[in-house]
């Protein structure tokens, strides 16, 4: 297949002059005269048939459309740098893994533990992004995610890390102030709901029998983290997973909100991986890795 692609030296001197806002400097960069930057960028300008700077005495200025190209050269050398230093790392039996991470998990469950990955595995560099809904691996440049809900995503194939279960909390005050004691006395509580979980209340609320009680009104945080420090704070009550609040439950900042408020969701915790592609070394380290930590047997492969 034929590509009509710019040279990297063109694209090169563009992103350098655009960085400094002058030719001159790009030459000093890259060890070039300035009529050579200027030969590129003009070569760069026929082959794209767009103007990407403005010209003013001494200095330069992207165009509207020169702003937009930038971005997408930038992120093509970003990428080419990656697939570089991850080559580079393959070679050593290491690479890159792109992980997608619920917020909440990520910082409360798998960062603290992540020592123990980077220890055993000083080769393998996992770069981690965030994600609140599900999306579709074929669209985006991941290698793996954590799933919270059912075992199932299509297009994936998941294995399981835990199972949810959830708990009831506020700060002692304002259990104290409210007299909270029973799930019906959240008629006079304010229930500190999460955006992306907003049957939560109403979940917990049918498990345990409890009526007349509205479990849709409240506050709307993003995510559980947020939500725990609202709670924290004694701005009203909050459904939260147990591992993301033992610590505070340990240590008096939190209390249950009601007696024997702890119950499993029936949902879980996954890492879910792409279907029909091989599977990289980094991401077969950090699965075994992870399966282990949350004590699941060692996985098969595949």
């Amino acid at each position: 297949m034929t590509r009509t692609l710019p040279t990297t030296a063109a694209l090169q001197a563009f992103e350098s002059a655009a960085y400094h806002g002058s030719v001159t400097a790009a030459a000093r960069e890259l060890s070039l005269t300035q009529g050579a930057i200027s030969r590129q960028i003009q070569a760069l300008e026929q082959h794209l048939g767009a103007e990407l700077f403005r010209r003013e005495r001494q200095r330069i200025q992207l165009t509207p459309v020169g702003e937009r190209y930038l971005q997408h050269v930038r992120n093509a050398f970003d990428r080419l740098e990656a697939a570089a230093l991850e080559l580079r790392a393959l070679r050593r039996g290491g690479g890159v893994l792109q992980l997608a991470i619920l917020p909440t998990y990520g910082t409360r469950w798998l960062i603290p533990r992540f020592p123990g990955f980077v220890a055993a595995h000083p080769d393998v560099q996992v770069h981690f992004t965030t994600r609140l809904v599900p999306f579709d691996f074929g669209g985006e440049d991941l290698d793996a995610a954590i799933h919270h809900g059912d075992a199932h995503w299509p297009g994936a194939r998941l294995d399981k890390l835990m199972d949810e279960d959830v708990v009831l909390v506020c700060s002692p005050a304002y259990r104290d102030r409210l007299a909270l004691r029973e799930p019906a006395d959240l008629r006079r509580a304010t229930l500190l709901q999460m955006a992306t979980r907003p049957h939560a209340f109403d979940e917990w609320l049918k498990q345990k029998g409890a009526t007349g009680v509205d479990g849709r009104r409240g506050p709307r945080f993003e995510h559980h983290q947020m939500v725990l420090q609202a709670a924290i704070a004694g701005l009203g009550v909050a459904v939260v997973p147990t591992f993301v609040c033992d610590g505070e439950l340990a240590g008096g900042a939190v209390v249950e909100a009601t007696a024997d408020s702890k119950l499993a969701t029936g949902k879980g915790y996954y890492l879910a991986r792409p279907e029909g592609r091989a599977e990289l070394p980094a991401l077969t380290a950090f699965r075994r890795w992870l399966l282990a930590a949350h004590g699941q047997p060692a996985p098969a492969d595949g």
